[in-house]
């Protein structure tokens, strides 16, 4: 990364600027994402249209031809039967909302992306990183629309795998571009002077397997297993997290176990967390003790928000939180990762 990173280049700060723009629209595109989930509004839109799908219905007319093709797919026969209009719309808002932001984020990154190509401002060894962007966005259009395939079925609900594999890309994709963005503007040497860079590297591999095990926690509707904390049905182990077999399909199929893994995993990287802060309070790097205090505060409130979303049984208001409160506990743990080698 040294052969492009230079902070006193206008050009650089401009496009670490445009990428820090770009992952709050992705970080709003993964909070809507949640909240379409939680919503059961994923499956309203039964076509896919890139260019035309852009225009919501703008007629009454139009509105119950959408609602007709609605009707002729497994959702509605089995699940939303007797649907009002009006219910359909609130439903289909949430996934036209979804598809649009992420046409949104796709200009939001090519035209300024293209400007800057155009006008010479990226360095040659930074092209080849922005161009991966751009594909990775593209295949996550894609995906998306492979994962409401797999519920336009006789079972009529997405994949959760399918779902966490959305998910997971779009937190790739957002990792991707904060890290270029904070190496563009933010001085960093080779050296991290006998600081915990690698369990730093450790907590944040462990966040991202969290966001997939929240993908998979939303997919199977497993926060309802339990509504109660610290125990779970009145158990620290619940009995029948090994219930399917063969045994280890539990760790991806089961709702009880992936609750249980959730929690657990939660409970690991706060322990890390509290290991880092406490490790890096009285560095002498004032940018370090900021990342530091950074990690612990954003990770304390992600688990009060993760315990009030249990026990209230997934209130949508809470759940979209707590999912946004992860984008801000991965970001936390990249500045630190970044500050270790400053």
């Amino acid at each position: 990364m040294s052969t492009y990173i230079n902070t006193t280049d206008r050009d650089n700060r401009h496009i670490a600027i445009w990428l820090l723009i770009v992952c709050g629209f992705v970080f709003a595109m993964i909070i809507v994402g949640g909240v379409t989930r939680l919503t059961e509004s994923g499956l309203s839109m039964v076509n896919w249209k890139p260019i035309s799908g852009i225009l919501p219905p703008l007629t009454e007319t139009a509105w119950i031809s959408e609602f007709d093709a609605y009707k002729q797919y497994p959702e509605y026969q089995t699940v939303n039967q007797g649907m009002s209009l009006d219910e359909f719309k609130n439903i289909f808002f949430w996934e036209y909302s979804h598809r649009v932001l992420g046409r949104l984020i796709g200009v939001v990154f090519a035209v300024p992306f293209f400007i800057f190509l155009f006008r010479k401002k990226i360095k040659r060894a930074l092209k080849i990183h922005l161009w991966l962007m751009l594909v990775l966005g593209g295949c996550q259009g894609l995906l998306g629309w492979w994962m409401v395939k797999s519920g336009l079925v006789e079972r009529p609900d997405v994949s959760h795998y399918r779902l966490t594999a959305h998910l997971g890309l779009a937190v790739l994709i957002y990792i991707y571009m904060f890290w270029m963005a904070l190496g563009l503007i933010m001085p960093r040497s080779g050296n991290t002077m006998g600081r915990p860079y690698g369990l730093s590297l450790v907590y944040v591999k462990l966040i991202f397997i969290q966001f997939l095990l929240g993908g998979l926690v939303a997919g199977l509707n497993a926060g309802l297993v339990s509504d109660t904390w610290p125990l779970m049905m009145g158990q620290v182990i619940p009995d029948g997290l090994f219930y399917n077999d063969p045994w280890y399909m539990n760790l991806l199929d089961n709702p009880l176990t992936l609750h249980f893994e959730h929690r657990t995993f939660a409970y690991i990287v706060t322990i890390i967390a509290v290991g880092l802060w406490w490790k890096l309070r009285r560095d002498s790097n004032a940018s370090v003790r900021l990342a530091a205090h950074m990690v612990l505060i954003t990770i304390l409130i992600q688990i009060l928000l993760g315990v009030l979303t249990v026990i209230n049984m997934v209130p949508i208001p809470l759940a979209a939180a707590h999912q946004g409160g992860a984008v801000l506990v991965l970001s936390a743990g990249l500045y630190l990762l970044n500050r270790l080698k400053a």
